[in-house]
C-alpha cells in the first residue's frame, strides 16, 4: 500500500478530477486490491492494480452520473408541465436570463468567481478551494462576503 497508493491515486485523479472523489475511489481500490490478491497470478502487479483502481474510478464516476441523471429528473418531474410556451413567455424568460447574467457581472471579481463555482457550477467548498489555490476559510470568507454585497447593491423587487 506505501509503496503504490500515491501512484494510484493519481491514477484515479485522472479519471475523477476531484481529490476528495480519488481519495476515497482509492482508498476503496486499495481494499479491493487487498481482497482480489488470492485471484493475482504473478503478472504485472502494477499493471494489475492500475486496472483494478481505474475500473473503481469509472464505476464512481458512472454512479455519479447517474445520481446527477436522477436529481434531474426529479426536478424535472416537479416542474409543472408547460408544453405550450408562448413566444412572449420565451422573451420575458430570456430577458430574465439576461437580467441575472448582469448582476452576477455587477458583483465584484474576486466575489463572482466564487458565487458562480457554489451557486451556478453547484461545486462544494472543497472543490472550489482546490481549483482557485486557497483555503477552505477563504471560500466561506467570500461567499459570505458576496453575500453581504449582493444584499446591499440588488433590490428585492427586481426579483419578483
Amino acid at each position: 500500500m506505501d509503496k503504490y497508493s500515491s501512484y494510484l491515486y493519481h491514477a484515479v485523479y485522472s479519471v475523477l478530477r476531484s481529490a476528495k472523489d480519488a481519495e476515497d475511489v482509492t482508498q476503496e481500490a486499495l481494499l479491493k486490491i487487498y481482497a482480489s490478491l488470492p485471484q493475482y497470478q504473478y503478472q504485472g502487479l502494477k499493471t494489475w492494480m492500475t486496472r483494478i483502481a481505474v475500473n473503481k474510478a469509472i464505476d464512481h464516476k458512472r454512479a455519479m452520473e447517474r445520481k446527477r441523471e436522477q436529481l434531474t429528473a426529479d426536478i424535472e418531474d416537479m416542474l409543472p408541465e408547460d408544453s405550450t410556451h408562448t413566444v412572449e413567455e420565451e422573451v420575458l424568460e430570456n430577458q430574465r436570463r439576461q437580467q441575472i447574467k448582469q448582476y452576477l457581472d455587477d458583483i465584484p471579481a474576486n466575489y463572482r468567481e466564487v458565487v458562480v463555482a457554489y451557486y451556478i457550477e453547484d461545486k462544494s467548498y472543497q472543490e472550489i478551494a482546490a481549483e482557485q489555490g486557497v483555503t477552505l476559510k477563504t471560500v466561506e470568507s467570500k461567499l459570505y462576503r458576496a453575500k453581504q454585497w449582493i444584499r446591499k447593491h440588488w433590490k428585492e423587487e427586481e426579483w419578483r
